[in-house]
């Protein structure tokens, strides 16, 4: 097992004490990342794109942010623009 930080020590006895309880947004957060699950899921096709290394660096970071593979959120930003859900910003 690697080794952990004291941060994470402390945290995982908060745990293993009972301090943390489910937080209201729960539901709203599982059903975000359901929907991500259901898009992964459905993909019957595939596509290559050449991207800026600024770009991919910057998706794969807010990805990281997320929580969710990169692929799985570029794709859920095309899925939410086809679908209506982005619009581009007017100058």
């Amino acid at each position: 097992m690697p080794k952990i930080t004291r941060e994470e020590k402390n945290v995982l006895k908060s745990y293993e004490r009972g301090e943390w309880r489910p937080s209201a947004r729960s539901k709203k957060a599982m059903d975000k990342y359901k929907t991500y699950a259901r898009a992964t899921i459905q993909k019957n096709k595939r596509v290559n794109i050449r991207l800026s290394s600024q770009d991919l660096e910057g998706i794969q970071q807010r990805a990281l942010e997320e929580g969710i593979p990169y692929q799985t959120l570029i794709a859920s930003l095309i899925h939410k623009y086809v679908a209506g859900g982005l619009s581009e910003r007017r100058a």
